[in-house]
């Protein structure tokens, strides 16, 4: 079999119907599309949100200002600044637990993500869900270590 060979299966093609071509085609003068009115007339056929007189329902509804879309995936994260860390005695390690225990997580089911804010007041092992650029510098410089939490 080639490409040239390929034919559709019978009664899969038909061809088009040639509206419009006079009264002895049996399709002519309105094209089988009655006397008149809307669906007479060329063109769409109405708005798209025309609802033959009633408010048409995107008017029904109150406005929506602002950016009116909130993406459904988007990573809210607990925000935690270094000064906020400085209450953590020298050598602890610093785990979304803890930081729970603590109360500075405002909402303990999502990640932790830590900021640069203040200074790193001791050397801390940090592991949490991401770490800022500067805050990462500042525990470092420390001596403390960073793991990130999958």
């Amino acid at each position: 079999m080639k490409l040239n060979e390929l034919i559709p299966n019978p009664g899969s093609k038909r061809p088009r119907k040639r509206v419009g071509q006079g009264h002895g085609a049996g399709q002519g003068k309105t094209a089988g599309r009655g006397t008149k009115g809307q669906n007479a007339r060329s063109g769409e056929g109405g708005h798209l949100y025309r609802q033959g007189g009633n408010l048409p329902f995107y008017r029904r509804l109150p406005f929506m200002r602002g950016e009116g879309f909130t993406p459904p995936h988007q990573v809210i994260y607990n925000e935690i600044n270094l000064e906020q860390l400085e209450r953590f005695p020298a050598g602890s390690e610093i785990t979304p637990e803890v930081l729970k225990e603590a109360n500075l997580l405002h909402k303990p089911a999502q990640p932790v993500v830590i900021l640069g804010r203040g200074e790193a007041a001791a050397k801390w092992t940090v592991k949490v869900h991401r770490v800022t650029k500067g805050a990462r510098a500042k525990i470092e410089a420390a001596g403390g270590k960073i793991e990130l939490i999958a």
